[in-house]
């Protein structure tokens, strides 16, 4: 037994759309952007995480940078591959050789069985033995510690980059949940078109999450708000580029539709909540994770919208990776949470 768990290797994977992080040895090790940089011929891997996010946008005609995971689920199975392998051996101290690697893996609540399919092919690629798939609102619910496994109910709403998870919670599983694909990446897109349609100015998908972070808001009237932001684009008039001032009012008005769009699928998880689940809800209140959950004034305009309290989880970005790391030490305990693939 001793030699078996010399070898053995344990890691945790929350892998987003927009950020991969991984669990070893009960750390946060690796926390970097989902994305690879590929020659665009011969498909070899040039890059991963940081270094590929550096070269978005900015390739030439023989580099290509791919995102593998879209709204939640892997789009290019052979980039999300290389991503998964590129990760992992990120993880310090791994040893180039090992007999038995664990893994749980994070996945959308609204993950069809085909998709679910090609994670689990994903993660025997690169020779996991055991695989352990977690539901993003479990894992978000075991990362805030909340007890899953008690008869109270508790709604969790995790917004990462390309889902928005809304799930019930209560006895060890998801009664009523909401999986929608307006999350940070449409955000992005929101806040790209706004400031083309009202400065003529394009800017891409990097400038957009900068403004996101640095002058997002849900609403106008926030506390302490920031400094405008100065942003370099291109002018679509003269094609010279120039800079302009964005400031968090106008953040707010460009993402409007789409929290509207987030509110909306709230509401709906709550209509098919049963009422004594409703009424635990009342008291515990709904709480906020994933990089969403730090927008400005998010959670006072849902709170505004569903007449209930809203909490931003501590360290909301790592809430799902350590509830996956949760799982991970105690597959035996949360069995029943997860679904398996041995080798």
């Amino acid at each position: 037994m001793g030699l078996f768990s010399f070898f053995r290797q344990e890691i945790a994977i929350d892998l987003g759309t927009a950020n991969t992080l991984v669990v070893y040895d009960d750390e946060v090790v690796v926390d970097e952007p989902s994305i690879v940089a590929m020659d665009r011929n011969t498909r070899e891997l040039l890059a991963v995480g940081t270094k590929a996010m550096n070269m978005h946008e900015k390739t030439h005609s023989n580099i290509m940078t791919v995102r593998p995971l879209k709204d939640g689920v892997i789009a290019d199975f052979q980039a999300a591959e290389n991503m998964i392998q590129g990760m992992i051996n990120m993880v310090e101290g791994r040893r180039k050789f090992f007999a038995h690697l664990k893994m749980v893996i994070c996945i959308p609540s609204g993950i069809t069985e085909v998709e679910k399919r090609a994670v689990f092919d994903s993660a025997d690629h690169v020779d996991a033995k055991e695989t352990y798939l977690i539901h993003e609102p479990m894992a978000a619910a075991l990362g805030i510690g909340i007890d899953v496994m008690e008869p109270m109910g508790n709604m969790i709403i995790d917004i990462g980059g390309g889902t928005t998870e809304i799930a019930v919670i209560a006895l060890s599983g998801i009664v009523t949940d909401q999986s929608i694909r307006t999350a940070g990446d449409e955000l992005n897109e929101d806040i790209i078109e706004y400031v083309k349609r009202m400065h003529n100015l394009l800017i891409g998908e990097r400038t957009a999450e900068v403004i996101k972070k640095e002058v997002g808001a849900a609403i106008p009237d926030i506390e302490n708000p920031p400094p405008p932001l100065a942003v370099n684009g291109r002018d679509l008039l003269t094609g010279i580029p120039k800079q302009i001032l964005v400031n968090h009012v106008e953040v707010s008005e460009a993402l409007d539709k789409s929290i509207a769009k987030i509110e909306d699928a709230v509401i709906r998880a709550l209509e098919e909540t049963p009422p004594e689940l409703a009424s635990d809800i009342y008291r515990t209140g709904i709480y906020l994770t994933g990089g969403g959950a730090l927008l400005r004034g998010l959670d006072v305009r849902i709170s505004e919208k569903t007449k209930l309290n809203v909490f931003v989880a501590d360290d909301p970005l790592r809430a799902v990776v350590r509830g996956t790391g949760i799982a991970l030490k105690n597959t035996h305990k949360f069995t029943f949470l997860m679904d398996r693939r041995s080798m």
